[in-house]
């Protein structure tokens, strides 16, 4: 390789270096790891708790299910957390107004695991464009750490699952602001943990 063209080579590889870095959004924490602060329950904060850096979400004896919110709003954005459950797990993610959900663990209404798909709430409740249908083979084994990146850009919604894009979903629908809430299904005896949850605003 000639001496210019190995520097025009270097050039364009620090150009391209730096474009990637530019481009990836500084994630903050969102959950500082030692309490609810930032967050509010729906009516009781019975469902939620934090341990050893970890949220917990867990259904109570009667089964009612119970919402998590954050105190912010928001619009366009990137969110990345680990997540893990045994059992049976219906869960989610929900975003923006009127409401849209990435589903965590099992469907309630179709009763298969729907993780990394979009619950719109409509007919059908999770449109094949927005199914995550390789998954299962995206996500560790049960009861160990898997790591979810949602980004809500305009009017699309996409999932990553342990670093592999699994679910793109267009929609103009959910175009408003709105806190980000983590749900506890009723009429199921769930857990779910949570730690590493950061956000980047676009």
């Amino acid at each position: 390789m000639k001496p210019r063209s190995f520097i025009y080579s270097l050039i364009f590889l620090v150009a391209a270096v730096v474009g990637c870095s530019a481009a990836e959004p500084k994630l903050k924490p969102i959950f500082n790891g030692k309490d609810l602060s930032g967050w509010k329950a729906e009516s009781s904060t019975e469902f939620w708790r934090v341990e050893n850096g970890v949220l917990v979400g867990e259904n109570n004896a009667a089964k009612t299910g119970n919402y998590l919110w954050s105190e912010k709003e928001y619009t366009d954005f990137v969110i990345e957390f680990d997540v893990r459950w045994k059992g049976y797990t219906d869960t989610g993610l929900e975003m923006r107004k009127p409401k849209i959900q990435l589903q965590l663990g099992i469907s309630g209404s179709l009763k298969v695991d729907m993780s990394g798909s979009f619950y719109t709430g409509g007919k059908p409740a999770y449109p094949e464009a927005g199914q995550a249908k390789l998954a299962a083979k995206l996500m560790k084994p049960e009861g160990e750490w898997n790591t979810f990146r949602i980004q809500a850009k305009g009017n699309t919604f996409t999932c990553w699952i342990n670093g592999v894009k699994a679910s793109d979903y267009t929609d103009p629908k959910f175009s408003g602001a709105a806190p980000i809430g983590l749900q506890i299904h009723p009429k199921v005896a769930m857990k779910a943990e949570y730690r590493n949850i950061k956000l980047a605003e676009l």
